[in-house]
């Protein structure tokens, strides 16, 4: 059914539903006007399993595949990997961190609640850029090995969808507990995902358009994110951890074992 489609049109409809995604997940506020510390940990720990299963069964894999015949076939995994890492270590020193958002926030003057959004959009709109990238990168290099294909793509595509769900409400709920009202946290929190559809649509028409650096794209883009696990959302997914015992490494599990079996039984 999709594999005739034009991957950069794939590709944005895969970021449309992962900006869906971060949209419902920001509806949450309307139920709700706390997120329990716990469940938020859990929540988290679950998006760095999905992430770090699909960085290495939707991206690593295929991009070794293709390069397989390569006189070096490693050398794309290892420079691919390090220069998506290296794109977010430089991006995190122009944009705010997202587990000093909180910090940073205490010490602003004026409307406190408004800079605090500002900061807390800008930041998890960098989480999300190489997000968007890795699935589109995928749309755009489906078909060009046994490993790289649409089927896989798509179950990339709904992998960073599910874990968009609580992330959108990672960043409404907080906002409603501060101050703002439901629909303001709402349309904060989806906003964050409008980025997703973007970086996608550059990454499927990148990775089209290159042939020959379909490995360097997909490793990029694994190691962008797992910059992302590294960095952001293991730290995050620790807050008060002697309280809440292995609650974040249990989501962290059943979140890698979901991603595995979609990616595997499925893709």
């Amino acid at each position: 059914m999709f594999e005739n489609m034009n991957p950069v049109l794939l590709a944005l409809l895969g970021g449309t539903f992962t900006w869906g995604m971060t949209a419902l997940g920001a509806a949450m506020v309307f139920f709700f006007k706390e997120i329990k510390p716990k469940i938020l940990n859990l929540m988290l720990g679950f998006a760095s399993g999905i992430m770090i299963a699909a960085s290495f069964w939707s991206l690593l894999l295929p991009a070794l595949e293709i390069s397989s015949n390569d006189k070096f076939p490693w050398l794309p995994i290892i420079v691919g990997f390090g220069l998506g890492g290296l794109f977010l270590f430089a991006a995190d020193k122009l944009f705010p961190h997202i587990h000093h958002v909180e910090d940073d926030a205490k010490n602003l003057k004026g409307n406190k609640n408004l800079r605090r959004s500002i900061l807390l959009i800008t930041a998890i709109t960098l989480h999300n850029i190489p997000e968007g990238l890795s699935f589109g990168v995928a749309f755009g290099t489906a078909g060009s090995s046994s490993e790289a294909t649409v089927a896989s793509a798509i179950i990339l595509a709904i992998g960073i969808g599910l874990q968009n769900f609580p992330e959108g409400a990672a960043v409404s709920i907080p906002l409603r507990r501060d101050g703002a009202s439901r629909l303001k946290s709402f349309m904060y929190g989806q906003a964050s995902g409008l980025v997703e559809p973007i970086a996608a649509v550059l990454g499927a028409w990148l990775a089209s358009s290159v042939g020959s650096l379909l490995p360097y794209a997909l490793s990029f883009a694994a190691g962008a994110m797992i910059f992302v696990v590294v960095e952001e959302l293991i730290p995050e997914s620790q807050t008060d951890a002697h309280l809440y015992g292995h609650t974040a490494s249990m989501g962290a599990m059943l979140g890698f074992m979901l991603m595995t079996f979609m990616d595997i039984a499925l893709g």
